[in-house]
C-alpha cells in the first residue's frame, strides 16, 4: 500500500475511534457515582484521609502505582512530572503505590518525581477499587468526586502497553516494527541499551 493510501486509511481508523471515544464519554458521564468510604492512607507527614487528599478541588484523580518494583509503572509516573501542573490546576492528583512512605519518598528523590504520593498499605483501598488481584497489585487510576453527600468514585481505568496514559507506547506505535520486544527498565544507560 502506498504511503499516501496508507495515510488516507489510518485518518479514518482516528475518526472512527474519536467517534467511540465520544460513545465512551457519554457512557462515563451517564453512569452513577459509586459511594466510598473515606479510606485512611498514610504519607510523609502521618496518617492521610481520602477526603484530605482533595485540597481545594471538588475532583481527585488517584493512580494507582504498583510501587518501586514496577519499571512499567516507573515509567508511566515519570511522565507525570510534565503533567502534574496541568492536571493539578483542574484536579487534586496523587499517586498510591502499596510502598511505605518513606521507600516512596526515597525512590520519588531518585526519579526527580514532584507530585505527591501515598501509600496504600495496610488499608483495603486499592483491593476495594479493583486493582488486586489475588497477591499482585494492579496499575489504574480512580476518580473521585467529593460533594455535600460525600465521596464518590466517577471513573476509573486499568493501565497497560498502549494505553492512554502513557506516550511512550504511541510514539513506538509510528516505528515500522512498533515496539518490538521492548520493555521498560529502571534505567537504559548512556548509550539506551541497559
Amino acid at each position: 500500500m502506498k504511503y499516501a493510501e496508507a495515510a488516507a486509511q489510518i485518518a479514518d481508523y482516528r475518526r472512527q475511534i474519536h467517534a467511540l471515544r465520544e460513545k465512551l464519554l457519554q457512557t462515563r458521564r451517564a453512569a452513577q457515582p459509586e459511594p466510598v468510604q473515606d479510606y485512611e492512607l498514610q504519607s510523609a507527614a502521618g496518617a492521610v484521609r481520602l477526603s484530605q487528599l482533595f485540597g481545594a478541588h471538588d475532583d481527585l484523580i488517584v493512580v494507582h502505582n504498583m510501587g518501586k518494583g514496577c519499571p512499567a509503572c516507573t515509567m508511566w509516573a515519570d511522565g507525570y512530572n510534565g503533567l502534574h501542573p496541568h492536571l493539578s490546576s483542574r484536579a487534586a492528583f496523587v499517586v498510591s503505590s502499596p510502598d511505605a512512605p518513606e521507600v516512596q519518598r526515597q525512590f520519588a528523590a531518585t526519579r526527580g518525581w514532584r507530585f505527591p504520593m501515598v501509600s496504600h498499605a495496610g488499608s483495603t483501598f486499592a483491593a476495594d477499587m479493583g486493582y488486586r488481584s489475588g497477591t499482585r497489585w494492579l496499575p489504574g487510576v480512580s476518580v473521585f468526586r467529593r460533594s455535600a453527600d460525600g465521596l464518590a468514585r466517577v471513573g476509573d481505568t486499568g493501565f497497560s502497553p498502549g494505553d492512554d496514559f502513557c506516550a511512550t507506547y504511541h510514539f513506538f506505535d509510528l516505528l515500522p516494527q512498533g515496539a518490538g520486544d521492548w520493555h521498560p527498565k529502571f534505567s537504559y544507560g548512556a548509550a539506551g541499551t541497559t
